[in-house]
């Protein structure tokens, strides 16, 4: 269920943007997997510039890596983008993704809790092969509100919650109260179960639709009301027919 401050229906506009919500002061958008929130490279697409094209102002005040799909918010004032920007900055945001992940977790996971200098950004360094370049730094704050290098010795924090077991994969539940780059993905990575698709990581099996990270889920306070917003971007289609029986009720 996709829920605005109205109950929005899904809108699909005709430059491919799908929009959960918009109104004076937000717009909210599920970006697809294979392309950036923001900053593409020169002739290449992003979230932003299909947004931008016919608003005078859009703020970019959350992202999502280009593999992942999921809730994206923009601020279409620059009072929203400091509202909002401060709810990010202050963790009162709740994120919410869902996984796939190789590997068999035991259930309950419960919370994890690492340091941002013990969560190498270069596969290489975490043993698991991949394809990045460059040498171990501190992951830095880019996925979820924020940007630039974070300091060494800032925690990065997510509960995790299996829903599913199927074979040698598993569908997690993660809600993250911190916004490192790359958080989540490093994170599954280092317990020996990277993110299905992301061979960045160390992934084996494959994945047409960018990874199995899905921004599912994010809870706000609307900039201008006040009002508790919770939006909600559906699952992509083809995760159920890649693997049917994670998404079997039973």
């Amino acid at each position: 269920m996709i829920r605005g401050r109205g109950g929005d229906p899904m809108t699909s506009t005709s430059q491919g943007l799908v929009i959960l919500h918009e109104d004076d002061h937000l717009l909210v958008c599920v970006k697809p997997a294979g392309i950036p929130t923001a900053n593409a490279p020169r002739g290449e697409t992003s979230l932003y510039t299909l947004a931008r094209r016919t608003r005078l102002f859009i703020g970019v005040v959350s992202r999502i890596d280009a593999p992942v799909s999921g809730v994206v918010v923009f601020a279409k004032t620059s009072p929203a983008a400091a509202d909002l920007a401060g709810q990010f900055r202050h963790r009162t945001v709740v994120k919410e993704y869902i996984a796939i992940a190789e590997g068999r977790f035991p259930a309950p996971l419960g919370q994890w809790v690492e340091w941002c200098d013990a969560l190498p950004a270069d596969p290489r360094v975490l043993g698991l092969g991949g394809t990045g370049r460059g040498g171990s730094r501190p992951v830095d704050r880019g996925e979820d509100g924020g940007d630039g290098e974070e300091e060494p010795g800032k925690e990065s924090v997510v509960k995790a919650r299996v829903v599913r077991r199927a074979g040698e994969v598993s569908l997690i539940e993660l809600e993250p109260s911190t916004g490192r780059k790359h958080q989540l993905r490093i994170q599954l990575a280092t317990r020996r179960c990277p993110i299905v698709g992301d061979r960045r990581y160390g992934a084996r099996l494959p994945f047409p639709l960018g990874i199995a990270l899905h921004a599912r889920r994010l809870k706000i306070d609307h900039p201008a009301s006040g009002e508790p917003l919770c939006l909600e971007a559906p699952i992509p289609v083809g995760w159920s027919a890649r693997f049917p029986p994670l998404f079997t009720a039973g």
